[in-house]
């Protein structure tokens, strides 16, 4: 009978226990990629009384319950930051804390401090990406993560044009004289991020045939005149068209090339490439029969601009918002997968560690419904066992007295 004491007791001690599993869950109910911890309840060895063929097994009650932490899916909240990230489905953010040590998170409130590095609210470094392929200029994913750093207050270096394109449609019904005369502009940059208004003018010179020459203001040209434009060396030609009005000279794949020498500027010499074409050797200009008029115009380069602005997009790519309206990929930030995610150690921060028993380095905020019912419950079973403890008490005090 009196083992009843020590039986109660565990259970006592056990309730208690997942009382206070239970609490914290509740007490992180707004804590960002928190994972709650579900209690398993486990009985203690059995013992066997009389001849010892388990006809009357009595147990030694329960042990310390084990905790599971819950890697399920939760709820994702919307939120206003710039930075701010959630994980969908399995998955874990890779930081590196004060240490060195790699720590793992389903928290996403990140940060950028004064150096451009991306941290957790924690003071922890996110890890990810940011080399660019030399070759491509694309975000290069293929090699080791490392600190994320985005550019702070940095101004984006100007990229000088090199290739442009012009949609337009040339009058196929246009008399071969002057009458036929029409241009079409398009703006490019140098190498120092100076805007050129180059003219592309046309005139027809025969059926199915324009002859085309490219202008810049004289004053932009050393040597040249102001208010005069300046013919462009190398820039002329003649365009030739098919019975269907389409494209047919220059050929598909042969480029006009020209160079622009002598900017006013001090910049480089631009060298320019005009396609004609679309990538699938469609001609983007064409002669049928309406008005000559311009549709569209595309180049490559870019002005200075400054900083605007840094944030997260879908696929944790980092963005950096230029005052030209640019955004450009400057980070990618890196996911880890557990398979075995309840093996993580918790090491406070809202971060996981890896033990002993973790796999390979996966999210849901509290369901608080769940865990008031799973307070009310507890709280029914360690009043259950106190009545056990009084219960007891009360049958060792009938034994002493039947020794009066």
């Amino acid at each position: 009978m009196f083992t009843s004491f020590s039986t109660a007791l565990s259970a006592l001690n056990a309730t208690a226990t997942a009382v206070d599993v239970v609490g914290n869950n509740l007490a992180n109910l707004n804590t960002p990629g928190f994972k709650t911890n579900v209690v398993y309840f486990r009985d203690l060895v059995t013992q066997s009384l009389g001849a010892g063929l388990g006809e009357t097994q009595v147990g030694f009650g329960t042990g310390r319950p084990l905790t599971i932490r819950q890697f399920t899916q939760g709820a994702i909240q919307s939120s206003t930051g710039l930075l701010d990230a959630a994980v969908q489905g399995d998955g874990f953010f890779v930081t590196k804390n004060a240490q060195g040590n790699t720590m793992y998170t389903r928290a996403g409130n990140f940060q950028v401090d004064d150096a451009g590095n991306l941290k957790t609210n924690t003071g922890e470094l996110v890890q990810g990406w940011t080399s660019l392929n030399t070759a491509t200029g694309v975000l290069d994913t293929n090699g080791a993560i490392g600190d994320i750093v985005v550019p702070v207050g940095a101004a984006k270096q100007p990229v000088a044009s090199s290739l442009f394109t012009l949609d337009l449609n040339l009058n196929s019904s246009a008399a071969a004289d002057e009458t036929s005369r029409f241009s079409s502009a398009i703006k490019l940059y140098d190498s120092l991020g100076s805007t050129h208004v180059l003219t592309v003018h046309f005139q027809k010179t025969a059926p199915s045939e324009w002859a085309y020459s490219v202008t810049i203001p004289g004053e932009e040209i050393s040597g040249g005149t102001a208010g005069t434009p300046f013919d462009v060396s190398g820039a002329s030609g003649t365009l030739t068209f098919g019975s269907d009005g389409l494209l047919t000279s220059p050929a598909p794949g042969s480029p006009i090339s020209f160079d622009i020498p002598g900017l006013a500027t001090g910049a480089a010499d631009m060298h320019l490439a005009w396609n004609p074409y679309t990538a699938a050797n469609t001609g983007r200009i064409t002669q049928f029969g309406q008005p000559s008029a311009p549709s569209a115009s595309s180049q490559n380069g870019s002005a200075a601009a400054q900083l605007i602005r840094v944030g997260l997009a879908d696929g944790g790519k980092m963005l950096a918002q230029y005052s030209d309206g640019q955004q450009v990929i400057v980070g990618q930030v890196a996911m880890a997968g557990v398979r075995n995610p309840e093996s993580l150690i918790a090491a406070g921060n809202n971060n996981y560690q890896v033990s002993a028993r973790t796999a390979t380095p996966a999210i849901g905020l509290v369901d608080i419904a769940r865990e008031f019912t799973q307070l009310i419950v507890l709280q029914r079973g360690y009043q259950a066992n106190s009545r056990v403890i009084t219960t007891v008490d009360e049958l060792s005090q009938e034994t002493i007295n039947l020794k009066r």
